[in-house]
């Protein structure tokens, strides 16, 4: 890796890592890949990370394997009409490189992406060659993230799931109807038929470990009744503001049923098919969509393809186009934010998608956590008496987790709990304080009201940051004083 040639790689390296840094799906392996005396690991204690001062995670080698690609989406910076640098690496200089890099103690795994270049099934082959190569040439344990190209044949697929520990196959757009507008060269098809490929082989290799799978109770090769429900749950979504219900989509997420998971016998002695399982991403703030019909797709996704995630990308003008917002555009970072508090509050909370939303509002709070929102909404629900609520209720208090709600749940078997625990447990008071009661007594406002319990939550919260900041710059004044009397010599 000398001479010119070293400088070539390099030069396909800044171009390739720099293409992929607005791809933000990376996260914690939770894979139980284990090591057979090769190099590296993965576990499920995840990978530590690193984070970049946007929030990117740079512990991995967050790469694309190829910047060349043949469709032309609005909004992607690798679009085909695009003018900037092109490149593209061989299978064994990806997987040299990894290697190189993982041994040098810069990196924990691989975060492997690519346009499409050429066509699905030829790009799919030559990162596979590439993976194949790190796993069993350079003898490389540790985890891999592998992005799936949307119209990949089901072989390629497969042997991509058994050296990867994670896969993903990102939906773009949160509707049809955006995909259309702004990457009509890809079709919902495409897009859900790996998606249900790998749910079924999910399915398969928990169903020959036994019971206490996340899949139990699920046939491996029947899941129709999902597709089916999928296609109910959007039709009803639909006209609350998805639009993913149309003719075209229900068509095409019918016909994905076809994917079935390779025979067992076709696996390596060994492998396991994507132990991490599989997440999506979609682009946030492109198409003009509300919140509501944004976690509608989510929520259809987490029940029907077993999701691990689903990630938000807030939409970064890099191109320019008519379609879209101006360059001068700044991403929506806070409704990401925000996106991600109700995503949480699907996937751990038990809340639903109708919950969070009304007729009226189809958008999340910009100002509150909706978690808090929902509570102003349902105010005739509480307070609640921590001392009696069962657990599930606990969870819908704002200001109270799953670990704070352990702690009282245990707490109670013993003695009642006070106010003055809460704190220790981990609750966050300035928010629940206003939604509960301690052995009867209540220590939020005097009016219980919406308004003056919004208020109240928002003059603290914003208090608070404001005191930070005040801190923050009394510290940077104190310290340019400092500078300033030494410069003059007289400290």
């Amino acid at each position: 890796m000398e001479g010119i040639k070293m400088q070539t790689l390099m030069e396909k390296l800044q171009i390739l890592a720099d293409s992929a840094k607005y791809d933000v799906s990376c996260s914690s392996s939770g894979s139980h890949r284990k090591n057979t005396g090769n190099i590296g690991n993965a576990h499920t204690a995840g990978i530590c990370h690193s984070w970049s001062a946007d929030g990117r995670c740079i512990s991995l080698l967050k790469v694309l394997f190829s910047n060349k690609c043949v469709y032309n989406c609005e909004y992607c910076v690798n679009r085909r009409s695009n003018d900037f640098p092109r490149a593209s690496f061989e299978p064994d200089e990806l997987a040299r490189l990894t290697i190189e890099f993982y041994r040098r103690n810069y990196i924990e795994g691989l975060f492997l992406s690519s346009a499409v270049e050429v066509s699905p099934d030829h790009t799919a082959e030559r990162i596979l060659e590439s993976l194949q190569l790190l796993r069993y040439k350079y003898g490389f344990s540790g985890y891999i993230h592998a992005k799936i190209i949307p119209g990949v044949s089901q072989e390629l697929l497969h042997e991509i799931g058994l050296v990867a520990d994670r896969l993903s196959v990102n939906i773009e757009m949160p509707t049809a109807r955006s995909l259309q507008t702004f990457a009509p060269q890809k079709k919902p098809k495409e897009i859900f038929t790996p998606m249900r490929q790998i749910t079924n082989s999910l399915i398969e290799r928990n169903s020959l470990k036994g019971p206490g799978n996340m899949f139990r109770g699920i046939a491996v090769n029947a899941p129709e009744h999902y597709l089916k429900g999928f296609s109910r749950e959007i039709e009803e979504k639909d006209k609350a503001g998805s639009s993913w219900a149309d003719s075209d989509t229900q068509d095409s997420i019918t016909a994905v049923s076809s994917a079935r998971p390779l025979s067992r016998n076709r696996r390596r002695q060994g492998e396991d098919f994507a132990p991490a399982g599989q997440t999506t991403q979609m682009i946030i703030g492109a198409g003009g969509e509300t919140d509501q019909s944004i976690l509608n797709t989510s929520e259809s996704l987490y029940r029907t393809f077993k999701m691990k995630r689903v990630y938000y990308s807030a939409y970064v003008p890099v191109v320019d186009s008519p379609m879209l917002p101006t360059r001068k555009t700044a991403p929506p970072l806070a409704r990401e934010h925000r996106i991600y508090q109700a995503d949480w509050l699907l996937r751990f909370y038990g809340f639903s998608v109708k919950e969070l939303f009304t007729e009226k509002s189809q958008n999340l709070d910009p100002d509150l956590d909706p978690k808090v929102t929902w509570a102003l909404r349902n105010l005739d629900q509480f307070p609640v008496e921590v001392n009696r609520a069962s657990y599930d209720t606990l969870m819908r208090i704002p200001g109270i987790g799953a670990v704070s709600a352990r702690r009282i749940v245990r707490q109670r078997r013993l003695s009642a709990v006070k106010f003055d625990d809460l704190k220790k447990m981990g609750v966050v008071l300035k928010r629940a304080k206003y939604f509960l009661t301690c052995s009867g007594r209540y220590y939020g406002e005097k009016r219980f009201e919406p308004e003056v319990i919004r208020n109240a939550i928002l003059q603290m919260e914003n208090g608070l940051q404001m005191s930070l900041f005040d801190d923050q710059w009394n510290r940077l004044e104190e310290g340019t004083r400092q500078e300033k009397l030494s410069a003059a010599g007289l400290l």
